[in-house]
């Protein structure tokens, strides 16, 4: 194996390694590819060149991949592969003007045991207590309790 093969294997394999570590999340196929190619590639440098030469290889990939990450992470890749949008949306949110306990209103869907149920005009997400609610029921508000409203089946 000559010296311009395991050099294009060490740079292949710091390709690799460094797509696993910017662009692929997890462990993956690839950057224990590249894992592999680098390693193989010293080894053989070992094994064709002999010790001092070895050295040198092994010397010039840690130098290298040690180059490689820290350019990678000071340049501004990052920023091109973040997201920059914010998340404009919130969390059930109750008005307690709007609804009470004891109203009683109407499921807009089925209540299994999650769903959608209009009191006074207004839309609610509602909750029952593991009881399931058929579409266009009357049902009563029992409780609110952390912007979650349970109801029950108007008898």
């Amino acid at each position: 194996m000559s010296l311009t093969l395991i050099i294009i294997l060490i740079i292949a394999g710091l390709l690799f390694v460094l797509l696993e570590v910017l662009v692929i999340p997890g462990t993956t196929v690839v950057g224990i590819a590249g894992f592999a190619l680098i390693v193989f590639a010293v080894w053989e440098g070992y094994h064709v060149f002999g010790s001092p030469t070895g050295h040198f290889i092994m010397a010039g990939t840690v130098f290298l991949t040690i180059l490689a990450v820290v350019l990678a992470f000071k340049s501004n890749t990052w920023n091109k592969l973040m997201l920059k949008t914010e998340i404009s949306g919130k969390v059930n949110e109750i008005d307690t003007e709007k609804i009470h306990e004891g109203d009683v209103g109407k499921a807009v869907s089925r209540i299994t045991p999650a769903g959608k149920a209009v009191f006074n005009n207004e839309f609610f997400e509602v909750h029952t207590n593991g009881d399931f609610i058929d579409q266009e029921m009357e049902v009563v508000v029992t409780q609110i309790v952390d912007n979650k409203i349970f109801v029950k089946l108007k008898s």
